[in-house]
């Protein structure tokens, strides 16, 4: 049993972060989609923390647009995130030394230059020799979620098929009203609502690569071509989940962030995403 748990640990999680993200160009035009920040941290880490406090903490990023500034916020993560001594001596040896006893993230982290143009399906394929595994996960760098990744694995492989999407209830961008008798009797401010789309976090079986090319789009050609050969699997998951596509999700999720936490006293409670400690 240990054996096994250990071999699915080690299950690499691929995360696009290569798109120009030109619905957020506010932020976009500065930095890399998968770096706007979310309370103090970058979406990409709230992520990747939620894989990794499921015991998921191999990560190959698919990088494009401004991948370099993705590259150098993990290359100075410690000093960014930890309180640290400098002594500038005229040595000239400084050797930086954080000063608290606090446990950091475990992410074991490939950076992979997918290209700047490359399309969603394209940037996988480019990763295909980056990936032994016989099933990996992917998802987007702009999806965060409170899916249980180990039933998502299992449901996978349960179902036997090169690929599975997780469904999710995507939210109203409008309040609902229920009207009876020519009056309101309820209004409910931007619900989920009763169908169904893939919020990324797929598994892919290594098959998955037979249906990609350098210029495949993972939504449109691929999944249609598996959905046509009963090959794509549906997870559903009913719990939370938003996607960051516009400048008012960006506000929505911060509120959501700020809303449960206080300086100096921490987590009130946790935004929903947020099932790390």
């Amino acid at each position: 049993m240990e054996i096994e748990v250990l071999r699915i640990q080690k299950i690499p999680v691929v995360i696009l972060c290569g798109g120009k993200g030109l619905r957020l160009r506010l932020y976009t035009d500065i930095t890399p989609k998968a770096l706007v920040p979310i309370g103090d941290l970058p979406i990409l880490v709230h992520i990747m923390k939620m894989y990794s406090h499921q015991g998921f903490n191999k990560f190959i990023l698919a990088l494009g647009y401004k991948g370099k500034q993705i590259k150098d916020y993990f290359m100075n993560y410690l000093w960014i995130s930890e309180n640290f001594k400098l002594n500038l001596t005229s040595s000239g040896n400084i050797q930086p030394k954080v000063i608290d006893n606090t446990k950091l993230d475990e992410f074991d982290i490939t950076f992979v230059d997918t290209g700047l143009e490359t399309p969603t399906g394209g940037r996988i394929k480019k990763l295909e020799k980056y990936i032994e595994n016989e099933n990996f996960f992917a998802t987007y760098c702009d999806g965060l979620a409170d899916v249980n990744i180990r039933s998502l694995f299992d449901f996978h492989n349960k179902m036997g098929k090169v690929a599975t999407v997780t469904a999710v209830h995507p939210m109203s961008s409008f309040g609902i009203i229920e009207i009876k008798d020519g009056l309101a009797v309820s209004f409910k401010e931007k619900p989920a609502l009763p169908g169904v789309v893939s919020g990324g976090f797929f598994v892919f079986n290594q098959k998955i690569f037979d249906y990609l090319d350098e210029n495949s789009v993972l939504e449109e050609e691929t999944f249609r071509k598996l959905t046509s050969e009963r090959q794509l699997a549906a997870y559903q998951h009913d719990g939370f989940w938003a996607c960051m596509d516009t400048f008012k999700d960006v506000m929505r999720l911060n509120k959501l962030w700020k809303e449960h936490y206080m300086p100096h006293v921490g987590f009130k409670g946790k935004p929903p995403w947020k099932i790390w400690e």
